[in-house]
């Protein structure tokens, strides 16, 4: 399976394009819209939903991430292999959080260039090519090995939002685990309980939960949060312990 993660928007052409580009290289290959929202020109926050979002799926499967403001200039195209899922996108922080939560890890540099080459839409005619002969299984792609980027300062997990979904819900970049639990959460200016899921609260009130992916969430029951509590992409929290 290839698996899309773009920023690409479900409107205009450029979805269209990339999926067509895909099927025409690997015509049996099953193509899978995973997201074409993800947040706008920013690697950073994107990546930490794609880890997210990888590891609920199967190994040996091709994920091809295109969040790339830089396109045309001088970040590298590469190839990320990661406990066993290929990845295929720009080296600008987009795959760096996959690297830095798995335990096997190599990286390549792509060196094969298409015949036609846009300046700006490389996901069509340079990393699609590349993610359908990765899923065929084919090698006629020019990969060099490489030590990747130099991840020593990227944070494993984010205390911030990453993505606000379609219910107005702030996912956040950090992976739930057992020391955060029975704390609250701190965020634009709010003290906001853990609970279960929705039916644990009353309605409008504002609480945080472990979501489907593995992450913390915030929400509010029967509204959206993200408006409710001014939360946008990039705003921050910390954990604290009850009534502290």
């Amino acid at each position: 399976m290839i698996f899309l993660f773009t920023d690409y928007g479900c409107q205009g052409p450029y979805l269209g394009q990339l999926e067509a580009a895909l099927r025409l290289e690997a015509p049996g290959a099953d193509v899978i819209n995973l997201l074409s929202d993800a947040p706008v020109a920013d690697p950073l926050h994107a990546s930490y939903l794609l880890a997210a979002l990888s590891r609920q799926l199967p190994p040996r499967g091709v994920f091809l991430g295109v969040v790339d403001p830089g396109v045309g200039g001088d970040r590298l195209p590469v190839v990320l292999q990661a406990d066993g899922r290929w990845f295929v996108g720009p080296d600008n922080g987009l795959l760096n959080t996959v690297a830095v939560q798995a335990e096997q890890v190599r990286w390549w540099r792509i060196d094969w260039r298409p015949a036609r080459l846009s300046a700006s839409f490389h996901g069509r005619d340079l990393f699609a090519p590349v993610a359908a002969r990765l899923a065929k299984g084919t090698a006629d792609v020019d990969l060099t090995e490489y030590g990747g980027p130099d991840l020593s300062r990227w944070p494993t997990d984010l205390a911030a939002v990453v993505y606000i979904d379609h219910y107005g819900n702030a996912i956040t970049g950090w992976r739930h685990g057992p020391e955060s639990d029975g704390k609250s959460l701190l965020a634009a200016g709010r003290r906001i309980p853990q609970a279960d899921t929705f039916c644990r609260v009353a309605e409008g009130e504002a609480f945080w939960y472990r979501n489907s992916c593995g992450l913390v969430e915030i929400a509010v029951n029967r509204g959206r949060a993200a408006e409710v509590l001014g939360l946008q992409i990039g705003a921050e929290f910390r954990f604290s312990d009850p009534g502290a």
